[in-house]
């Protein structure tokens, strides 16, 4: 009688729900839902916004490495403090160009806001982690890399676009344009972000600084208002100054964020880091 074990065959359920679970649509459900339920700790403080952020990378790297199968260097730690402020310079400067044209063409004043100036730094500075990190990994980390895997880079930088405008459309003062604007100026803007950097930490520092800078700046975030270390002061056509919607409501960002978006996708592009359309997952 033989001694060499004969191995048993696989079982043929565990293979399919293997290939369930890897299909892009089941992990991006699961980890949407994952991610969006420690999102709603981010939104609960200062604190917790740090918390949620820190707990979002966890759920979303297990989602990844447990369901979805795949590896995650778009969370790699090496070089995550280079991208983030990378993304954050960029976005930075694309909030303070766009305040700038409008105060120049008379839509913005500022005047300075009293009150202690580090708990409102540190309240607008948590607080925008959290969302930046949360709705990142939501949008370009999850939906973005499913998306691209069913129908190409474009498409799926085009969906999430169009979703992450309307995810805005229950905000304060939000209409059809200012969601629409968004998609453009932040949803399309971010997508390419990542497509060119690969870099989870790059499109939430830009993210990051784009939300901090508009609070700080007594500018409503995305329609909600928040004490500033100034005070924004408007005036003029709700197309320039974006009303009470905020900055994003203007065509100003628009027009910046196309200026920005365009070499974005070009050095993606050169890099062959676009995929093609193609009619099925992976």
């Amino acid at each position: 009688m033989s001694t060499t074990a004969t191995p048993h065959p696989a079982h043929p359920g565990g293979g399919r729900m293997r290939r369930i679970a890897r299909f892009p649509l089941t992990w991006l459900l699961v980890g949407l839902l994952g991610v969006g339920a420690v999102s709603a700790l981010a939104a609960s403080g200062p604190v917790l916004a740090v918390l949620g952020a820190g707990a979002a990378v966890a759920v979303y790297w297990a989602v990844m490495r447990f369901v979805a199968g795949r590896s995650t260097p778009e969370i790699a730690r090496g070089g995550a403090g280079r991208e983030a402020l990378t993304g954050a310079g960029i976005g930075l400067g694309f909030v303070l160009v766009s305040a700038l044209l409008i105060a120049i063409f008379g839509g913005y004043s500022f005047t300075w806001s009293s009150g202690n100036v580090l708990s409102v730094v540190f309240a607008m500075v948590t607080v925008s982690v959290g969302a930046a990190v949360t709705e990142e990994l939501m949008f370009r980390g999850l939906a973005l890399q499913a998306l691209e895997q069913l129908f190409g880079s474009r498409a799926a930088v085009a969906i999430t676009a169009l979703a992450f405008g309307g995810m805005h459309l229950a905000n304060p003062g939000a209409n059809a344009w200012s969601s629409l604007a968004i998609a453009l100026e932040a949803g399309v803007l971010l997508g390419a972000a990542y497509l060119w950097r690969r870099s989870i930490w790059f499109v939430a520092g830009l993210h990051f600084a784009w939300n901090a800078t508009e609070g700080l700046l007594g500018i409503p975030v995305s329609g909600h208002a928040a004490a500033g270390l100034l005070t924004t002061h408007v005036t003029g056509p709700a197309l320039l100054t974006g009303g009470e919607f905020g900055l994003e409501a203007s065509i100003v960002p628009v027009v910046v964020s196309v200026l920005l978006t365009v070499p974005m996708f070009r050095r993606a592009r050169r890099r062959g880091d676009l995929v093609p359309m193609r009619r099925g997952g992976r």
